[in-house]
């Protein structure tokens, strides 16, 4: 597998004394380990930052107050993604009484997945496809080919019904609207927020996590990146529980650049793989 090179660059200007958590840091998983990491932090006067962990630990949150003038951020890592792969046919869609406890509330609508609005429109597209692997990757396939990837098309206030209406977004919105029809056919699914080779433009990428077997399996519905190439950050229910930043005060992202590499051969797409 080859190492990933990731650099992000994140400035603010501060207005007022303001509180900050980043969700910019590559998780720790068994199956994505990051090699080498370095934060850097600027900012007027001497304001202390600390990494914390949030969600089931893997995850990482860069948090701290900056008082007023420029916050600058920096983010460098190298990460080796080694995701577990599996037969297709064997990750079959598992019922709904053996779905773990934890892994239930991914199977509930949420503010961007109203996956309760759309179960006549699942099941007419897709109810005849295998239930498990091949069923998601359908999904996934389906919105890749009907939806048109368009910057500025949707804001924070769309959600997949929306985007199924108009018929385009951006990796948010397609994310969104895989997750919402695999809930709408009874298989868990969330949102996982990272980055990707390949994504054009280049920016925080937005994917998503199906419960299929007894895992996690990724896809990306915009079609731009494969499993192998993807790193995580965080996850949750849909956009709204895994932003690249949170703040309390006030403050203006005045520039954001990101950038994701591989060092080594990018391998092909394997029939099915979990960097969970």
């Amino acid at each position: 597998m080859p190492d990933l090179q990731i650099r992000t660059r994140l400035t603010y200007f501060v207005e007022t004394p303001t509180s900050f958590a980043f969700s910019i840091v590559a998780a720790r998983t068994p199956f994505q380990s990051v090699t080498s990491e370095q934060i850097s932090i600027i900012s007027a006067g001497d304001n202390p930052w600390r990494m914390v962990p949030y969600g089931e630990g893997t995850h990482q949150l860069i948090r701290l107050s900056a008082g007023p003038g420029e916050l600058e951020i920096a983010y460098d890592a190298e990460v080796a993604v080694n995701g577990q792969t599996a037969e297709s046919a064997d990750l079959g869609q598992i019922p709904f009484a053996d779905i773990p406890a934890d892994v239930l509330p991914y199977l509930n609508p949420s503010r961007y997945c109203e996956s309760d609005m759309l179960g006549s429109f699942a099941q007419r597209h897709f109810g005849h496809t295998a239930p498990g692997h091949s069923r998601v990757q359908t999904v996934s396939d389906w919105v890749t080919g009907n939806l048109l990837y368009e910057a500025g098309s949707t804001d924070g206030t769309s959600s997949a019904a929306d985007v199924l209406l108009q018929r385009a977004g951006v990796c948010r919105d397609f994310a969104h609207v895989a997750i919402a029809l695999c809930r709408a056919l009874g298989v868990p699914a969330r949102y996982v927020s990272g980055y990707g080779v390949g994504v054009e433009p280049q920016d925080f990428h937005g994917f998503f996590e199906a419960y299929i077997g007894t895992d996690w399996y990724l896809f990306d519905p915009t079609g731009m990146a494969n499993a192998n190439t993807l790193v995580r950050i965080g996850y949750g229910r849909d956009a709204a529980d895994a932003p690249f930043a949170t703040l309390v005060g006030q403050a203006s992202l005045t520039s954001k650049t990101i950038t994701v590499d591989a060092r080594g051969r990018v391998p092909t797409e394997p029939e099915a793989t979990s960097t969970a």
